[in-house]
């Protein structure tokens, strides 16, 4: 008998801790430290830019409310908080980074290189000089 009240107490408890489980979000981070500093990009209008592009849910821009989106900024970086369950893509992201550094001109500078599984970084192009090959002509 105690044992079936054991393995009953125990059911019963998974049954009521499903219902009080917790979503779980994805968060990515679009890191812009080395432009910002250099007071290149301003991240005030690239939040501004995601938030108006963003497509969630049905495929439409403007229901990042609705669908539990959330995008936050610091001094240097975006963060886009999304739950799990709504398969917010990261390629989305470096999509429309790509395009607010075309809109803005800087797509000739910087590039868009993920850092981590849920992050990307702005980072400058690594210009070298091709002086030696002509030299050798």
């Amino acid at each position: 008998k105690l044992i079936i009240c054991v393995m009953f107490v125990i059911s019963l408890s998974k049954i009521i801790g499903k219902g009080k489980a917790k979503k779980s979000t994805v968060k990515f981070v679009i890191d812009c430290a080395a432009p910002v500093d250099d007071k290149v990009l301003d991240i005030a209008s690239f939040e501004k830019y995601l938030n108006e592009r963003i497509k969630v849910g049905d495929g439409k821009t403007g229901n990042l409310a609705q669908c539990g989106v959330v995008i936050t900024r610091d001094r240097t970086k975006i963060t886009v908080a999304s739950p799990q369950d709504l398969g917010f893509s990261k390629r989305q992201l470096k999509y429309l980074s790509k395009r607010y550094l075309k809109k803005q001109q800087l797509r000739d500078y910087l590039r868009v290189i993920a850092k981590s599984k849920n992050s990307y970084e702005l980072k400058y192009y690594q210009i070298t000089a091709g002086d030696n090959e002509e030299a050798d002509e």
